[in-house]
């Protein structure tokens, strides 16, 4: 019998520069979470993506008529896609950390040798890919209900990754900052829905008064919902570069705010 050793030192794997390997780990454990709850995080919300067109189109088609030179379902159309996107990218990041949070397993995200900038990525990842899907669901059923022109697809492209990706770095603010269940509550309650529903996803600023309207030009939403829609009709209510601009600026900064949080363990390891 060939004796063994016991005493060999383990192997220590090396990661190079970026641990990919540990990003896509939990990239990874983010997509089969959403995914195996899909009638929750998947269907649910193309339902009531749904039952909102179907109520706005009975309720206002025939008051509104056309919005510009488009007609009112078509210009709804997009800005409930961008709702939904916004919607379940913030979800998606927000209860991953808060339950990890509640349940004591944050310290499997903390302990492996992944960097904040890494594990940023990941969860983000996860955000947009949910946002993406629901989108794309959504979509799908939307154009055989509506003559959607999409005048733009990069424009819808890039309206639709990067506002996910500003409602995912929003949702780990939230899902950090919350201690409990009851705080990410009032959070979705009381300023991502508001913010979605009061920024042009059912009508044109350029309804309400002007003084509602100027308000409405610092919610970063609207630039978000308004360039949506403009990828898609052509046509919007601000300045399609000046939106695009709003929205990764916004990004860089929640993303600058994330970073610190987590390289800092605010509410995480103290």
């Amino acid at each position: 019998m060939i004796p063994t050793r016991t005493d060999a030192a383990p192997r220590v794997r090396c990661f190079g520069s970026v641990n990919w390997w540990g990003v896509w780990t939990l990239y990874h454990r983010e997509l089969k979470r959403f995914l195996k709850v899909f009638t929750q995080t998947i269907a649910a919300p193309v339902v009531t993506t749904l039952l909102f067109y179907t109520i706005f189109s009975i309720a206002l088609e025939n008051r509104v008529g056309t919005v510009g030179e488009v007609p009112f379902v078509v210009f709804l159309a997009p800005g409930l896609i961008m709702m939904t996107i916004l919607q379940n990218s913030f979800a998606n990041t927000s209860s991953s950390i808060m339950v990890s949070k509640v349940q004591g397993n944050i310290v499997d995200v903390l302990m492996p040798p992944i960097s904040p900038l890494e594990m940023m990525c990941a969860y983000i990842a996860g955000g947009v890919t949910r946002g993406m899907i629901v989108a794309t669901a959504a979509t799908m059923v939307m154009v055989f209900l509506v003559d959607l022109p999409f005048a733009n697809p990069a424009g819808i492209a890039f309206f639709a990754v990067s506002a996910s990706v500003m409602l995912a770095l929003l949702g780990m603010i939230g899902g950090i900052w919350a201690d409990k269940f009851d705080h990410m509550a009032a959070i979705t309650n009381f300023v991502i829905v508001p913010l979605s529903f009061l920024s042009g996803t059912f009508y044109s600023i350029e309804r309400l008064p002007e003084a509602w309207g100027f308000v409405a030009q610092f919610n970063p939403f609207f630039y978000a919902i308004d360039g949506f829609r403009h990828g898609f009709i052509g046509q919007g209510d601000a300045d399609f570069w000046f939106g695009a601009a709003v929205i990764l600026v916004m990004d860089i900064i929640l993303f600058l705010i994330v970073h610190r949080m987590l390289a800092t363990g605010y509410k995480l390891k103290f």
